[in-house]
């Protein structure tokens, strides 16, 4: 589909979807659950305890609270301001959110105190003297601004409508007060699930003003209230009202609302995919990455919590797959994010920052992590804080920021990490070990945080969160490895602890303990985990077989023989094995002779091409004393995987070392076969010619039996007429007669096969 295409389909849904609902629900009844966050120059008294500073004034407090709720620019700090002085025990202050209510120059502060009364609604603490509100709420509804009408008509709810009812049906039945502040009380009825409220808006449906009238109609319609086509039959759907009752009402308007809300989220929820999807087809079939980054800026930035989520989920796929960096211009719209309204916008921003070590983010991350009052939010946002100062310190980076932020990110981690919440500390434990794997910190104070990881971990020692054991310790055993700056500082610390897990009941501890030792000194780890060899955790068996392979000898070849054949550590053992056995000096026929005999038995477990590949490391290792006996054990078994040829080389070593005749005659056999099956016509002739030299050959000799048996059944491939021109070439004395007959003997039979081969030919 083409990208006009595409747009075309998202103008066609916004069209279609008119009542689409991006906002937040909670943005219509003032601050919703997802603006839990406040900026860092949040003044005293609307922090996050809600509480006065103590070394502020309670007359110096008022007056900050009373400045942020009149001039402050973020609605939230407004907002929290005026709740700070609504539930306070301050009369002054008090009186203070009812002058505000009642003036209208300042919108944003009568809106924030609107926001306040709405979520006392949702208060466990109860409001003192609420009916001293009722007025000046009913004041705010004279507004001309739709906002202010909203949040007023929201904020009334507070009160129970026998308080404020009959106020509100005076104000949108009165014809001499405008007509906007009477539609503006319809929109306040409307919100009352009160039959009263109902009754008013059926009669003002016939109201002398047409806009009162359609206003009423319309609320009427939203809540699945029947109108009537005249003022006689909405008089009986009045009496029909009062026939059923308050609680028969109450239940019809409950059932109405509920189905009216699973009718909205689904029709919601439908757009919403459609139109993500849409901008999917769009975003893909854009061309170059210039325009993919442009459509992302401009969708980062879009007003819809949704559509920020959406090309965040594009940003952290293009910056995770192989080899890609995000352009330099995304940086500064990310870094914005961090403090976002919504709090699952600040979630996901951090999780892309946290695989962005290219965006400078320290800073601000930093910031919201102090203001953030999510905790979720702030444990994802000080993981990216850790990678961001991570990624400044490192030796060749071009990205530069203050030490004093690396300082309090560890102050943080420090705070993380004494957390009784196992995910927290664990997050404290890996920005840990990231930030003191690094140059630029003092002794002193790498100290302070190893003995911190060491006493934490020493408190849940034995404890039953062996998953958050083994974070800990794999911090620490990090903290130990090549790559460390203070790796001789955190062995002294650590070792004595990696010790002691090995003997831990879970296997993650145990692993990473054993990874601990490894790095501290391979040598020692591997004689302290020899015991270990056959451990329930197979990531440790692999570890020791591993380390075996690196730094084993001669004491470790029985252990690792042992896992021949199991599972997938037999190979890796039986390569740990070579690796020692190459190493074996050739001196020490002895040991070269046990594992020999042993590893080449009929009980071993190795495989032909394994025992092949042993005795080759062993030919080449062993003394010349016993190279001839490896060199036999190499010739049967290439003879008996059917090798011929190499066994034919090996059967000739034997041969030529052989010190008698009865040694030779031995060997001659098999090397005939396999000189005849691998097609060596030539070693077969010398051979014979060495015999013929000597004396003519009989029908008992092993060289004419051998070249019989060869004749009496040619192996396939072979070519029996190069073993025959190879024969006849033998130059042997006149007196051989009956090695003449044999060859003349054999060529007859020779020609009678191929004969036989053509007439079967010519059958077939």
């Amino acid at each position: 589909m083409s990208t006009k295409g595409s747009y075309l389909i998202v103008l066609l849904i916004l069209a279609l979807a008119p009542q689409l609902v991006w906002a937040e629900r909670a943005g219509q009844a003032g601050m919703g659950a997802n603006e839990s966050t406040l900026p860092a120059d949040t003044p005293q008294g609307v922090s996050r305890e809600n509480t006065a500073s103590a070394e502020v004034k309670p007359d110096e407090q008022s007056e900050i609270n009373k400045n942020a709720l009149l001039n402050d620019p973020n609605d939230q700090i407004r907002t929290k301001a005026a709740s700070v002085m609504l539930f306070g025990d301050n009369l002054d202050a008090r009186k203070f959110l009812i002058d505000t209510l009642k003036q209208t120059k300042n919108s944003a502060a009568r809106m924030a105190v609107c926001r306040a009364l709405i979520q006392a609604r949702s208060s466990k603490e109860a409001l003192k003297s609420k009916e001293d509100f009722v007025q000046p709420v009913l004041g705010v509804l004279e507004t001309e601004t739709d906002s202010e009408a909203q949040l007023a008509a929201e904020a009334s709810l507070i009160f129970e409508y026998e308080k404020m009812g009959k106020l509100l049906e005076n104000m949108a039945t009165d014809a001499s007060k405008p007509v906007r502040t009477r539609l503006n009380a319809v929109g306040a009825l409307k919100l009352r699930p009160d039959m009263a409220a109902t009754i008013q808006l059926i009669k003002l449906v016939d109201d002398a003003d047409k806009q009162v009238g359609t206003a009423s109609e319309e609320a009427l319609r939203s809540l699945s209230i029947p109108v009537g086509r005249d003022s006689q039959m909405r008089q009986q759907i009045i009496s029909e009202l009062e026939r059923k009752g308050k609680n028969e009402f109450l239940r019809d308007w409950l059932i109405r609302r509920e189905a009216q809300i699973r009718d909205l989220r689904s029709e919601t929820e439908f757009w919403r995919g459609a139109y993500l999807a849409a901008l999917g087809k769009i975003y893909g079939a854009l061309g170059d990455d210039a325009a993919k980054c442009s459509f992302l800026e401009e969708h980062l930035r879009s007003p819809k919590a949704e559509v920020r989520l959406w090309a965040l989920d594009r940003a952290y796929e293009w910056r995770v797959a192989p080899g890609t960096r995000l352009p330099e211009k995304l940086g500064p719209v990310l870094i914005n994010l961090i403090s976002d309204r919504d709090r699952t916008v600040r979630l996901k921003t951090a999780a892309v920052l946290s695989v962005m070590g290219e965006v400078n983010s320290a800073q601000a991350l930093l910031a919201q992590l102090e203001a953030e009052l999510d905790e979720e939010v702030a444990t994802e946002l000080f993981g990216a804080l850790g990678g961001a100062c991570y990624i400044a310190f490192l030796p060749n980076s071009t990205i530069k920021i203050p030490a004093e932020i690396r300082q309090q990110t560890l102050e943080w981690a420090a705070t993380y990490l004494a957390d009784p919440a196992p995910a927290k500390a664990r997050k404290g434990a890996e920005v840990l070990r990231k930030l003191l794997e690094q140059n630029g910190l003092t002794l002193d104070d790498t100290d302070r945080y190893f003995v911190l990881l060491a006493d934490r971990y020493g408190e849940i020692q034995g404890g039953s969160d062996g998953a958050l054991r083994g974070e800990l310790l794999n911090a620490m055993a990090s903290l130990c490895a090549p790559q460390s700056v203070h790796k001789a500082q955190a062995k002294k610390h650590f070792g004595a602890l990696f010790e002691e897990a090995l003997s831990d009941k879970t296997d993650f501890v145990r692993e990473v303990a054993a990874d601990g030792l490894i790095y501290i000194d391979k040598m020692g780890a591997l004689r302290l985990l020899r015991d270990y060899v056959n451990d329930p955790s197979s990531i440790l068996r692999r570890k020791i077989i591993a380390l075996a392979d690196e730094v084993g000898g001669k004491e470790d070849l029985t252990w690792l023989s042992e896992k021949i054949g199991a599972n997938s550590e037999g190979e890796p053992a039986w390569q740990a094995m070579l690796k020692i056995l190459r190493d074996l000096k050739d001196s020490d026929t002895a040991a070269w002779k046990q594992w020999v005999d042993r590893l080449t038995s009929q009980s071993s477990k190795l495989s032909n091409d394994q025992k092949i590949a042993f005795l080759k490391t062993a030919e080449a290792g062993s003394a010349s004393e016993y190279r001839l006996e490896v060199r036999k054990k190499l010739a049967e078994l290439y003879y008996a995987t059917g090798q011929f040829a190499l066994a034919a080389d090996y059967l000739d070593m034997q041969y030529d070392a052989a010190q008698t005749s009865a040694e030779k005659e031995a060997v001659l056999p098999k090397l005939l076969d396999a000189c005849l099956k691998c097609s060596r016509a030539e070693r077969v002739a010398e051979i014979a010619g060495s015999y013929l030299s000597k004396t003519d050959l009989e029908s008992d000799s092993i060289v004419i039996r051998s070249i019989q048996d060869y004749f009496d059944q040619i192996p396939v491939g072979a070519d029996p007429d190069a073993l025959l021109k190879a024969l006849y070439a033998i130059r042997v004395p006149r007196s051989r007669p009956k090695w003449h007959q044999w060859l003349e003997g054999w060529k007859v039979r020779l020609s009678k096969n191929k004969e036989s081969d053509k007439l079967q030919q010519l059958a077939g």
